[in-house]
């Protein structure tokens, strides 16, 4: 019997919907459900284990683990009063260092990918493939192989242009960490936003185009409130990079701009004495990231979200 191709459509759609509906089964069983419970028990109890070990005395964490609290508890506020007082610089400094590394290095590449993946999906001029593959393949690029490369050009820029490092830095010497956390974001962001921008029905933008609106209008007013769930889940991303990131302040900033991971890996001392005050030193830091998590988890899911499902 010949099948005609309504028939094959209906085929495929019924076919479709029964692998959704197998995998739906497969996530949603009670089986799933237990491993998702295991492994979410797996991974809380070393961070567990750290906020006992930050409250314990001295003594204690270097005699026993962290499991003997429960038989022989031991509680004292020594370590982070250690952490927060025990330095000649205030920690409210290297708090208010990292608040104003890590905004504007969310801000900038956000910014400038929006703009971009909206000129690659929607946008038509000449070698547009060839530069989106040439931005999606800096992102196999090392940190490291760019960043003497990097800090000679802040330092002596070309065309007699003011250099942006060194003693003299203009900005407290920030203008460099942001641009640097900024440049390496650029290509995952615009790769990012980009497939989450391609997603969206052609039918709006064409309607707005009859309506009579340009490309800043369909920019502003139609796209950036779709892509809000995606924009806070690479901000989320950006956040807890630049604010964990140690490496690209070491080698761009200097200590008077040092952010709270520098005061971090000062906290065991010169010999390592003193290694009992990295608990608490981390989740003093842990605070402002998981704030922010929190107050973006539903955007931050439903931008992990956007895309994978069409329809």
């Amino acid at each position: 019997m010949t099948v005609i191709p309504e028939e094959k459509g209906v085929e495929a759609i019924v076919a479709q919907e029964s692998v959704a509906a197998t995998a739906k089964r497969g996530l949603s069983s009670p089986w799933a459900s237990l491993a998702a419970v295991v492994i979410a028990v797996l991974w809380t109890i070393p961070t567990f284990g750290l906020l006992v070990t930050s409250f314990r005395p001295q003594g204690d964490i270097t005699r026993s683990g962290w499991w003997t609290f429960f038989t022989d508890p031991g509680f004292t506020l020594d370590n982070y009063d250690e952490v927060l007082n025990g330095s000649s610089t205030n920690l409210a400094t290297y708090f208010i260092n990292s608040i104003v590394i890590t905004v504007p290095s969310v801000l900038i590449p956000i910014s400038i990918a929006t703009m971009a993946a909206y000129a690659f999906a929607w946008m038509k001029f000449p070698g547009r493939d060839f530069l989106f593959v040439a931005i999606f393949a800096l992102q196999i690029v090392p940190i490291q192989v760019t960043m003497i490369p990097l800090l000679k050009l802040y330092v002596q820029p070309p065309f007699d242009l003011m250099p942006l490092a060194g003693s003299d830095a203009p900005g407290g010497g920030f203008y460099t960490i942001w641009l640097s956390h900024a440049i390496f974001a650029l290509p995952l962001a615009i790769y990012l936003l980009h497939n989450f921008m391609s997603q969206i029905p052609g039918e709006l933008i064409e309607s707005a185009r009859v309506d009579g609106a340009g490309h800043v209008q369909i920019f502003t007013r139609v796209m950036l409130p779709l892509m809000a769930p995606a924009i806070a889940a690479f901000g989320i991303f950006q956040f807890l990079w630049v604010w964990n990131d140690l490496l690209v302040a070491l080698v761009f900033g200097s200590s008077e701009n040092a952010p709270l991971t520098a005061r971090l890996a000062e906290l065991s001392g010169t010999r390592g004495q003193d290694w009992y005050l990295l608990s608490a030193g981390a989740f003093v830091s842990l605070v402002v990231p998981l704030v922010v998590f929190l107050a973006l988890q539903r955007y931050f899911v439903r931008g992990l979200l956007a895309g994978s499902v069409k329809g």
